[in-house]
């Protein structure tokens, strides 16, 4: 007597829709790994005097540099962890500023936005209206880049600390970001609440922000014989490398 054992096939379809979903989640997961991996500049930015050739040398060379106004950007090479990081130092003036920044831009994977913590109350018209657009930026927004908001000079011994800066600095992009709106809306107003930095309704607030953004502290050395404290960017690096 020959015994026949049934067996329920299985389901074609669902293999091949089930094959099909894994072979496109590592298509994604590649194709994101190698946008990450093909984005290893770090912009230093800033207005002009924030200190960004100085800390560039530091992080590049290592040792002091007599520095001046930059005219064109400096790029160097930064191995923290076996991870290779280019660093670009934006020209701060602003008739160069967003033409380098522009760039560099979509290969950034973090950008240090370095602010003058000693003139920072008189300087900060032009350095919200900067943050503001770079913040507004929609490649930056797309690859979801880190952000630095690095205050500089805190040797100095009328600085404001982080905390600081950071609270006057929600208060001015709020106020920017309400005139900016209403400019907008006065050419189109079908555009007023998408253009609005941060959420609509709600004042400006860097915590609830759509990139992450964090604050940290530092100073260079003014002289060949001075100290420097970089330590607080070289753990950020660390962590986005």
């Amino acid at each position: 007597m020959t015994i026949m054992c049934s067996a329920e096939s299985p389901n074609q379809p669902e293999i091949i829709i089930a094959v099909l979903a894994i072979l496109l989640t590592l298509v994604f997961f590649l194709i994101y790994k190698r946008g990450k991996s093909t984005r290893r500049s770090i912009l230093l930015t800033g207005i002009c005097d924030s200190g960004k050739t100085l800390i560039f040398s530091q992080l590049v060379h290592k040792k002091y540099v007599q520095t001046y106004t930059s005219i064109k950007d400096n790029v160097g090479g930064f191995l923290i962890d076996n991870v290779f990081l280019k660093v670009v130092d934006i020209p701060g003036h602003e008739r160069l500023r967003y033409k380098f920044f522009d760039e560099h831009k979509s290969a950034a994977r973090g950008i240090v936005f370095v602010v003058d913590s000693l003139t920072f109350q008189q300087d900060l018209k032009d350095v919200a209206e900067y943050l503001y657009n770079i913040l507004s930026d929609d490649v930056l927004a797309k690859n979801k880049t880190k952000f630095l908001i690095l205050c500089n000079k805190q040797d100095q011994t009328l600085a404001k600390g982080s905390n600081a800066i950071k609270s006057i600095l929600e208060k001015e992009l709020n106020t920017l970001r309400v005139t900016k709106s209403r400019q907008v809306e006065s050419v189109d107003p079908k555009t007023s609440k998408t253009s609005v930095l941060g959420e609509h309704g709600r004042d400006f607030s860097f915590q609830n922000f759509s990139l992450n953004i964090e604050f940290a502290e530092s100073f260079g050395n003014h002289n060949k014989d001075g100290t420097n404290d970089i330590d607080q960017l070289v753990k950020w690096l660390l962590k986005i490398a």
